[in-house]
């Protein structure tokens, strides 16, 4: 297979982002308690920030679903900055996961995973910490660490992806107290300038002791420029295949190692939709229509009801992700996953038909900027004035922020055509090679693995476990729905998220849908989808 290295990647974004600027991503039947987290006051919604987008790199990523309290009511707001070009304020910081009698943390800033808690964190294998990365073993979870600081580098740095970081290290230093956890996070650009500094960084040998990246297709430019390590060992230790889902670790699996432990699951192909605007055209906002076609006709409906805009949009990677939702249902699960390894050929004419339904989608939306964040377009659904939003259900946060009730006041569905089909993305953390304190890594991954850290993150962050042994108790009705989801449908990967392509072919991928909306120009974007596909997969 062959590949544009990661560095040409960054370059081929670098000019990108000069030309306009930034833009800015499930697990199974959840777990038991999350090793004395459950009944845990879920820390509130808000979500990233994604600063102005470019086209370039942006696999984005943003986060966060209002989490709620054990009785399912939402936590309440003040401190955590949502910004982006809305400048609203969502959710709030701190919120505390329950103590080791299960109890309900009632302030903000208490701490996770109390001392009880620890003994079931690390599942599957409790205090066992595995070796790879050269002979490295994480510390067992009472012996208190490895020691020294840990330097942890994500772009988690506001909204309810911090909120989650935050729960996730309370775990982290209660589970290894020795430890001491350096946050190396790198705002803006919705990711794309933390992947800008750590592509630097790793090239010049500084690299941190570990990095957030998109499980699946996006680590194999980090695989191939040999800058991680395995970390099969810690799966392992975690439990294998006992707590998470085989089909999941096949997907994070390259050349038969894994390279990452996934800390969370989202789902990209949700339909967001304001319930009382699809009552005005008499459509059901309960139910999903059959397919693309039955969509489009509802589209039609809601225009003929005075709908200006029955679908909204946003930046180039808001449009990745509406395109790819739109392939998954016009040619299945098959053959949407065969156009990732060849079985299925980008001039198929069935993606000529996604493109041409792609096309007519966009004649119902707004006409978005390349910069523009995702914030703005679920707002145009929350505030009445589009009645769809495809977006990752780190939108739902975004509901919850501004007020909305769950069920009254808005709905989600799978995008149609793709019911049992489950759009998946996972962040995850890695074990770089030439990181100082592996040791300390490898108990950073055990934390992240565990059912208490994957309890504590998710409840703040608005994903679900990616382990099968964290039950539904106390997540909001969305997550558990897609808990629900998850154990039964059909899963494939994301493009605009990382999981299905690598990091230069997604660049390539956004470079072409940008083009298209200037142009709207179908032969020309499938001819440069074919160039992207055979760049990266040869041919």
């Amino acid at each position: 297979m062959r590949r544009t290295p990661l560095i040409a990647g960054i370059a081929a974004a670098s000019l990108l982002l000069a030309a306009c600027g930034s833009n800015t991503t499930a697990s199974n039947t959840p777990a038991a308690g999350g090793g004395g987290i459950a009944g845990s006051t879920a820390a509130p919604s808000s979500d990233t920030a994604m600063s102005s987008g470019s086209t370039a790199m942006s696999s984005a990523m943003s986060s966060g679903s209002a989490a709620t309290s054990s009785s399912g009511s939402t936590a309440g707001s003040s401190d955590s900055a949502m910004s982006g070009s809305t400048g609203s304020t969502a959710g709030s910081s701190d919120s505390g996961m329950s103590s080791s009698s299960g109890s309900t943390a009632g302030s903000s800033d208490s701490t996770a995973a109390s001392s009880g808690s620890t003994g079931s964190a690390s599942s599957g294998s409790t205090d066992s910490g595995a070796a790879s990365g050269g002979g490295v073993e994480a510390s067992k979870v009472g012996d208190g660490g490895a020691g020294g600081n840990v330097g942890i580098f994500t772009w988690w740095a506001a909204g309810s992806e911090k909120l989650g970081l935050d729960a996730l290290t309370k775990v982290y230093g209660t589970m290894y107290p020795k430890d001491k956890f350096v946050n190396l996070a790198v705002a803006g650009g919705a990711g794309s300038n933390a992947k800008a500094k750590l592509a630097s960084d790793l090239q010049n040998g500084n690299a941190p002791d570990s990095f957030q990246g998109h499980a699946g297709a996006e680590l194999t430019d980090y695989i191939d420029a040999g800058q991680i390590e395995p970390v099969d060992d810690v799966i392992t230790s975690l439990g294998g295949e006992k707590v998470f889902p085989k089909d999941l670790l096949n997907r994070l699996t390259v050349n038969g190692k894994i390279y990452s432990v996934p800390s969370n699951i989202h789902r990209a192909n949700v339909v967001w939709a304001n319930s009382s605007v699809l009552k005005k055209a008499s459509i059901d906002p309960t139910k999903a229509p059959a397919d693309i076609n039955a969509w489009i006709a509802d589209m039609d409906k809601l225009k003929a009801a005075g709908i200006s805009t029955p679908l909204s949009l946003g930046g180039t990677w808001t449009q990745v992700e509406l395109f790819e939702t739109v392939l998954i249902s016009d040619l299945g699960a098959d053959g949407y996953n065969g156009l990732f390894d060849g079985k299925t050929k980008w001039d198929d004419p069935k993606v000529k038909q996604a493109i041409a339904d792609y096309a007519k989608l966009l004649t119902y939306a707004n006409t978005p900027a390349d910069g523009d964040d995702w914030p703005p377009a679920t707002d145009m659904v929350i505030e009445g004035k589009a009645a769809y939003n495809v977006m990752g259900d780190w939108a739902v946060a975004e509901f919850t922020s501004k007020g909305k009730k769950d069920g009254v006041d808005y709905n989600y569905w799978a995008v149609p055509g793709q019911d049992g089909v489950y759009d998946f993305l996972a962040d995850s953390f890695t074990l770089p090679k030439g990181a100082k304190n592996a040791a300390g890594t490898k108990d950073w991954l055990m934390t992240v693995g565990s059912a208490a850290g994957q309890k504590a993150f998710n409840m703040a962050k608005g994903s679900i476990p990616a382990r099968t042994d964290v039950t539904p108790d106390g997540f909001p009705p969305y997550q558990k729905w897609a808990m629900g989801e998850f154990k039964k449908d059909t899963i494939v990967s994301s493009i605009a998220h990382g999981a299905a392509v690598s990091l230069s072919w997604n660049t390539a991928m956004q470079a072409a849908m940008s083009k298209f909306m200037s142009t709207k120009d179908q032969a020309g974007l499938q001819s440069d989808l074919v160039s992207a596909a055979s760049d990266n997969l040869g041919g």
